[in-house]
């Protein structure tokens, strides 16, 4: 197999979603303009995007990308991981089994 297909085969992509429950939205957001960005030193992380719906602006996606599955884990059982989320405003509530996280691969573009 051709060493551009295995990576392609191996890169995951956390989709993390959540909505905001109490009106903190823009404060989440402004959250993650001004995080300490400890995730881009974690092995095998790739990039990340921060997005809103466009049906509700309470709901946001958060898409990390990962050179492998294992490296998402590894972070998000890491130290570092608990420490980026001090950034998490205080008092922010979200409705109620809206958090979750998919994990997709890239098929074709």
């Amino acid at each position: 197999m051709h060493d551009d297909a295995r990576r392609e085969r191996d890169e995951i992509v956390a989709l993390s979603m959540f909505t905001v429950a109490n009106g903190m939205t823009e404060e989440v957001k402004r959250a993650f303009r001004d995080r300490p960005h400890l995730v881009e030193q974690s092995p095998g992380f790739l990039r990340m995007e921060v997005i809103e719906s466009v049906d509700d602006a309470n709901e946001i996606w958060l898409l990390t990308y990962w050179a492998y599955g294992d490296s998402y884990h590894s972070w998000h059982r890491s130290h570092a991981h608990h420490e980026s989320h001090r950034g998490i405003p205080k008092g922010l509530k979200l409705v109620s089994k809206s958090a979750r996280v998919k994990f997709v691969r890239h098929v074709g573009s």
